[in-house]
């Protein structure tokens, strides 16, 4: 399991996802669940595209910050490999309602 960290900002009535120590990698939705999940999804796709591609995965980068973010919480990839590869993204964060993202 790799552990990046995602940030995300509330910009015009979006809120705006981004894994910081994944170039390329963001997304929005229209609620902080949504951009999560979206964000999952561009991550998914991000590291799909470096396996298929055979370029290596950005390392996890902890001290990776991004001072104008209204949150920052980790997000998990993990790789399944096999007969066909496997990739599961997961956001987790206890601050589930943040103030920033809320509205």
């Amino acid at each position: 399991m790799l552990v990046y960290k995602s940030a995300y900002t509330w910009e015009e009535g979006v809120c705006l996802g981004e894994v910081l120590d994944f170039p390329g990698t963001v997304s929005c939705g229209q609620t902080l669940d949504e951009a999560r999940a979206n964000l999952a999804g561009a991550l998914r796709d991000m590291a799909e595209t470096n396996v298929l591609r055979g370029e290596p995965l950005p390392l996890p980068d902890p001290t990776r910050a991004d001072p104008q973010a209204d949150l920052e919480e980790p997000v998990y990839l993990v790789l399944q490999t096999g007969q066909q590869l496997s990739l599961h993204v997961a956001g987790i964060c206890p601050e589930t309602q943040h103030a920033a993202c809320r509205k």
